[in-house]
């Protein structure tokens, strides 16, 4: 992914003329070194929970022929280490068969690692939607990052960050049919415009059962809040309900009082000429 501007651009600015078996990158300050991959744990606070089998298989397979062509950021840990940036191709150089990965070790205070591993993550394609969004609500959080700032460490724009972190005021439940692939993040979105909780997983229901397209599902939302704005229309206040039954009574018929903005009326029904006769005799009091 092409990163415009931010500490993710830094990071690919670290390692763009790194090849396998140098003992310096191109920048100074950072030594390559191998590490046993045994020596080396994840970062348990990355926002990356689940990682494609298929890809990390691909990837052992390219490793296997061409090495491990970036190395990974660690943090030292007593005798061991953590993982910052890279536990994808740690992961896939482990099911490669190697033993040993290039890695830059950077002693990192808490926030610092913190930053570049989320921004490292979040900067990735194949990032569920949310896990992205929970990984740039701990930026805010954690960091005390205005979105826009979140935003420009990103290399995105603000609405995409925005539009990211709307996910997470859906229900765990929702969140977790998105996690798990059974909701795209277009039916997520769509899901959004539904204020009701309950209305909200009977959709996303019909949604997986149906096998309903974004588009389906924005007109079947469409047409539900049609059809409750129908329904509201048609409920009225009860003083008017009163009224019609205090009419129906003294007139012996059905009697509807329809509210406007600025004049209502009033409908009385007659079912033939003696009934209309008998309708006026009574509100004439001839």
């Amino acid at each position: 992914m092409a990163i415009k501007k931010g500490l993710g651009r830094g990071l690919d600015a670290l390692f763009e003329s790194y090849k396998e078996g140098t003992e310096v990158s191109t920048n100074k300050d950072f030594k390559v070194q191998d590490l046993k991959i045994t020596e080396i744990d994840p970062n348990p606070e990355q926002p990356r929970r689940q990682f494609d089998d298929i890809k990390i298989n691909e990837l052992a397979e390219s490793i296997k022929v061409h090495g491990v062509v970036q190395p990974i950021i660690v943090k030292p840990l007593g005798s061991r280490y953590m993982i910052v940036a890279g536990e994808r191709r740690w992961r896939a150089a482990r099911a490669a068969g190697k033993t040993e990965i290039p890695a830059i070790v950077m002693d990192l205070d808490e926030k610092r690692l913190l930053e570049i591993s989320l921004i490292e993550n979040l900067q990735r394609e194949d990032l569920n939607p949310i896990e992205e969004a929970k990984g740039i609500q701990v930026l805010l959080d954690r960091l005390g990052l205005t979105q826009e700032e979140a935003a420009e460490r990103l290399g995105k724009s603000r609405p995409a960050v925005a539009n990211a972190l709307r996910l997470l005021n859906l229900s765990e439940d929702i969140q977790r049919l998105v996690y798990e692939n059974k909701l795209s993040v277009g039916h997520a979105r769509a899901l959004l415009a539904v204020k009701d909780e309950k209305l909200r997983k009977e959709i996303a229901a019909k949604i997986i059962e149906k096998e309903l397209s974004v588009r389906e599902t924005e007109r079947l939302i469409q047409n539900l809040s049609k059809e409750k704005q129908k329904n509201k229309e048609k409920v009225k206040p009860s003083y008017l309900l009163e009224i019609e039954a205090g009419l129906e009574e003294s007139l012996g018929t059905r009697v509807q009082v329809i509210p406007g903005k600025k004049k209502g009326i009033i409908a009385i029904e007659y079912y033939s000429n003696d009934d209309l006769e008998r309708i006026i005799d009574k509100v004439s009091n001839r």
